[in-house]
């Protein structure tokens, strides 16, 4: 994918708005995986690729009244979808890129990134871009509700040996970018990807 966003700009514009219903039952996915994150009260954590902000409850959640949320999101249908279901409510949302995030080196002790890796325009210079902004020792948590083969078979096609979200490829980028991968799961009922911030 070109540094030109307009692609994932269109193809999530045109899902924003019934996107929660085509997905009802990630719930509970979404709040294993933030709490595999193992957060703290008070921490402060970046929903990156938030969409409809699903994971904004779980992480308030998690980091109680005293932490900090934040949203963000280069598709304003997406973002607006994320208001009517109140998630903003939860979290601070941004219309923002992540691959030039409007925050502060090493502001954050988190991100939290569903279904983003495969929509990331330079995986490598956008990881590094998510690892300026967490404090060293911070986490990241690379998720998806399903796993990568259940989520070829929904789409109609095969996992490939570049598939980014596999072991032996996101080990070293992660690495190459920042992060010290430490945990993987891929089974069919979620993907996820566990890393820390290199000092």
């Amino acid at each position: 994918m070109s540094d030109d966003h307009t692609h994932v700009q269109e193809f999530f514009t045109a899902r924003a708005a019934d996107w929660d219903a085509r997905f009802p039952d990630d719930g509970p996915a979404y709040a294993a995986a933030v709490a595999a994150l193992g957060l703290h009260q008070g921490d402060r954590v970046l929903d990156a690729g938030c969409g409809t902000g699903r994971a904004l409850p779980p992480l308030r959640s998690a980091v109680g009244p005293s932490g900090v949320i934040l949203g963000a999101d280069l598709t304003p249908a997406m973002l607006e979808a994320a208001v009517r279901a109140g998630r903003d409510r939860d979290g601070r949302l941004l219309l923002a890129d992540v691959a030039a995030l409007p925050l502060r080196t090493e502001s954050l002790d988190a991100v939290f990134a569903a279904g983003l890796i495969a929509h990331l325009p330079a995986p490598a210079r956008n990881l590094r871009e998510l690892a300026r902004v967490v404090r060293p020792g911070g986490l990241l948590a690379l998720f998806h509700p399903i796993g990568r083969a259940a989520l070829a078979a929904r789409q109609g096609r095969q996992i490939t040996a570049d598939d980014l979200r596999a072991e032996p490829n996101l080990r070293p980028l992660l690495a190459g970018s920042g992060w010290r991968m430490t945990s993987y799961v891929d089974e069919d009922a979620r993907f996820l990807a566990l890393a820390v911030r290199e000092g």
